[in-house]
């Protein structure tokens, strides 16, 4: 509980709406080795597209071992095998900070967006391998599954936004895992920037809102078919 509550108070947040006019709760999460305070572009730039937002940004609960900022896991002698593993334990406190702000702001998974860089992305993603939903929408800016991952759960569309020169995370694991989830049936867009490194610039911000607003989601299709199938009149 005090992870939790130290999460809370070292959130910042980015603008908070008149409660009678939330609409929708934004959690930005940073790269390791980094601060809450690292995300406030991106979260001054969705505030100004989404004014009825809540937006917050999340500052990840330990130290980072590499010297300054925070982080949710460690990378010191990370590999494929162990990264799995450092991820679960840590996302348990993750959905509990999702749970926490949602209640905060009473805004539920279904109006809720995540939206994170680098490590911060990472457990965005791995959160919609979980047993239930916790977000609509999932943003992954420079991130990465730590595994092929399984379909994202019914009403959860991803977001990936990747460099091609990103020499941190490199762009292959965003396109497998893009791929497999196409063949799956997920619901998803996927972008590779030619000259994007490890970072988040004014055309990766652009793209992620262009995205946010013009990406139906599948779930909405199908609602929308079924009842325009429904209203058609029956010989």
């Amino acid at each position: 509980m005090s992870n939790l509550n130290t999460l809370l108070e070292q959130a910042i947040t980015i603008q908070e709406p008149h409660p009678s006019e939330v609409g929708q709760l934004f959690m930005l999460h940073h790269g390791v080795g980094s601060d809450a305070q690292a995300m406030v572009g991106v979260g001054e730039h969705l505030a100004k597209t989404f004014p009825q937002a809540h937006v917050v940004s999340i500052q990840a609960p330990h130290a980072c071992d590499m010297g300054r900022g925070a982080q949710w896991f460690s990378v010191q002698g990370v590999t494929e095998e162990n990264r799995g593993a450092r991820v679960g334990e840590q996302m348990p406190l993750f959905l509990l900070a999702i749970e926490a702000w949602q209640k905060k702001t009473g805004i539920g998974p279904s109006a809720t967006a995540l939206v994170g860089f680098s490590q911060g992305a990472i457990m965005s993603l791995e959160s919609t391998q979980q047993q239930k939903s916790v977000a609509a929408r999932v943003v992954s800016l420079s991130g990465r599954f730590v595994a092929l991952p399984h379909v994202p759960l019914v009403g959860t569309t991803l977001h990936m936004i990747h460099g091609k020169k990103d020499p941190v995370i490199h762009y292959g694991f965003c396109v497998k895992a893009a791929e497999h989830l196409v063949e799956e049936g997920a619901d998803l867009t996927a972008d590779v920037l030619p000259d994007l490194s490890h970072e988040i610039n004014t055309e990766v911000l652009e793209l992620m809102t262009k995205r946010l607003k013009e990406h139906i989601p599948a779930e909405v299709w199908r609602k929308a078919q079924a009842e325009a199938l429904s209203a058609q009149p029956k010989p």
